[in-house]
C-alpha cells in the first residue's frame, strides 16, 4: 500500500528532476535531472534505483516501440540504449537556436512523440512544441512562449494540454486525428501566490495533473479545467507527476532543488528526491513512441 501523504521513494537529490514516465515492459519509473545530465530509473518492488549519465542537459525520455528510449538532449532527439549508454541523434529541429533545450515531453495514442523546448537562460520567447511519428519531424503550429512544459493528451488523445510556466497559464487545444491543431482555449490560470504550473499528467478520468514550481504543491483539475483537489509535499518545487505501479494507481512525483540557497535546502532535505503518494484514481496504460 502506498500512502496518501507524499513520501521520498528515491533519494537523488535531483537539481531539476523531470519528464517521470511508467514504462510497463520492465516494470519500473524512468525519470531524468535535466541539470545533473542523468537518467534514472526506479524499480519499486526492489526499491532501488540506476543512473545513466548523459553528455548533455536532458530534457526527458519516452520508451520506443523497437525496446529502447528516445531522449531529449539539448541538441536534439536522440535514441537511448540502457545497456552501452549509447545515444544516437535522430532529430535537431532547433540546431539554429542554440541557447534552446529540451524541457518536457508525451506519446499518443497513435505513438506519435510530442515535446516542447525552451530558451536555456528563462528569457527569450523562442520555445516550441513539435511532433514526431514515423520519422517525420514537424513544428506543431502552436504559438512560443518562454518555457513550455506538457504537452499531455486527454485518454482518446484529441485534446492536447500544453503549459506556458511563466506565463502562469494551461491552455487546451482541439487536435485532429492526424495531429494538426485546431481551436485553442485557456484551461486553467494558476494564481500569483501558487507558483509556476510545470509537467501536466492526465488521468483515467480525463482529469489533469499539474506540479507547482515553487508551489509546494500537485493540483488536480477536472476538464472543464476546475480546480478538484491539491496535495501537499514537504518540499517546494514539484515538476511532474506519472502514474505507475500496480493497477497505475501509484503517483509518482519528480522534484528539484534548483533555485534553493542553503538555508531553503536544510529546511527541504528531500528537495530532489522522487516521491510517491495514492492520489485516489488511477491512468490509462501509457503509449510507446513510433519516431
Amino acid at each position: 500500500m502506498v500512502d496518501a501523504a507524499p513520501h521520498s521513494v528515491l533519494s537523488v537529490g535531483a537539481t531539476l528532476g523531470e519528464g517521470p514516465v511508467w514504462v510497463a515492459r520492465d516494470a519500473a519509473l524512468w525519470f531524468v535531472d535535466i541539470k545533473g545530465h542523468r537518467i534514472h530509473r526506479f524499480d519499486p518492488a526492489l526499491g532501488v534505483g540506476r543512473s545513466w549519465i548523459t553528455p548533455e542537459q536532458v530534457g526527458w525520455i519516452v520508451p520506443t516501440d523497437d525496446g529502447l528510449f528516445a531522449v531529449g538532449l539539448q541538441s536534439g532527439v536522440h535514441r537511448f540504449d540502457p545497456a552501452d549508454n549509447g545515444f544516437t541523434r535522430l532529430h535537431a529541429p532547433e540546431a539554429h537556436l542554440p541557447g534552446n533545450r529540451q524541457n518536457d515531453a508525451c506519446v499518443a495514442p497513435d505513438g506519435a512523440l510530442w515535446f516542447g523546448s525552451m530558451d536555456d537562460a528563462e528569457e527569450a520567447t523562442s520555445g516550441y512544441f513539435y511532433r514526431i511519428h514515423r520519422g517525420a519531424c514537424v513544428e506543431s503550429g502552436l504559438p512560443p512562449v518562454s518555457i513550455t512544459n506538457g504537452p499531455a493528451l486527454s485518454p482518446d488523445g484529441r485534446i492536447l494540454y500544453h503549459t506556458d510556466t511563466l506565463g502562469k497559464r494551461i491552455w487546451r487545444t482541439e487536435l485532429d486525428v492526424d495531429g494538426t491543431v485546431g481551436n485553442t482555449t485557456l484551461f486553467a490560470r494558476i494564481e500569483d501566490d501558487a507558483g509556476y504550473p510545470d509537467g501536466p499528467t492526465v488521468d483515467a478520468e480525463g482529469c489533469l495533473w499539474t506540479g507547482l514550481f515553487g508551489g509546494w504543491a500537485v493540483r488536480r483539475y477536472d476538464p472543464a479545467g476546475m480546480l478538484m483537489r491539491e496535495i501537499r509535499f514537504p518540499v517546494a518545487n514539484i515538476t511532474k507527476i506519472a502514474f505507475g505501479g500496480d493497477g497505475l494507481s501509484t503517483a509518482y512525483a519528480t522534484t528539484a532543488r534548483k533555485g534553493l540557497d542553503m538555508t531553503a535546502l536544510t529546511q527541504q532535505p528531500l528537495a530532489g528526491d522522487l516521491f510517491a503518494f495514492d492520489p485516489g484514481v488511477s491512468a490509462l496504460p501509457g503509449h510507446v513512441a513510433t519516431i
